[in-house]
């Protein structure tokens, strides 16, 4: 079980526009308050990485899902309950959020986590969480809080404590894009 205390100075931070180092259902990721435009930048310039190549939100409810989307399908409820593991959806017309966040297409990438720490973070912060591999773009993905670099650690304004002895080897979710008529396309 994790610390509540690491929850509470993880959401002071979110709530200050603070990048935030923290364990999810996949890997460790960077994470900030997915509805703060200029975190959402600082997230972007810790991983150097293009505007252009959109992020992942996490939340902890479907429910949470359909504020931020203009169609949520029904196929998507189909895809959650027979997921084996974490997966992604991409929905058309993403909406409240940021436009740094939102692909160019209008697109949004969007998980919900059922991991106890990230499910209980996103709870508690009542908005999406960024939520990104931690690393420069390009560079390999830690599976573990071992693997992270000390640029990564020292660029954030929190990290969490919670798993930071776990090194079992995460892995990325897959990624599932609906379309806006149906199709459904395996992306990862």
């Amino acid at each position: 079980m994790f610390d509540k205390t690491d929850i509470r100075q993880a959401i002071d931070t979110l709530r200050d526009g603070g990048i935030i180092l923290y364990p999810t259902d996949t890997v460790w990721g960077l994470g900030c308050d997915a509805t703060n435009p200029a975190a959402v930048a600082k997230i972007y310039e810790i991983k150097r990485r293009v505007e252009s190549k959109s992020l992942i939100l996490l939340v902890d409810s479907v429910a949470k899902v359909q504020n931020y989307v203009c169609e949520f399908p029904e196929i998507a409820y189909d895809l959650l309950d027979v997921a084996v593991q974490p997966t992604t959806i991409i929905y058309d017309r993403a909406k409240n959020l940021p436009d740094n966040l939102v692909a160019q297409d209008g697109s949004i990438a969007i998980r919900v986590t059922n991991e106890e720490f990230s499910k209980a973070l996103c709870a508690a912060a009542h908005v999406p969480l960024v939520s990104t591999s931690a690393n420069v773009s390009g560079e390999p993905t830690p599976q573990n809080f071992s693997e992270i670099t000390d640029e990564i650690k020292s660029a954030v304004d929190y990290v969490v404590r919670y798993r930071q002895d776990d090194v079992s080897k995460s892995q990325p979710s897959s990624i599932i894009k609906l379309g806006a008529s149906g199709q459904v396309k395996i992306i990862r």
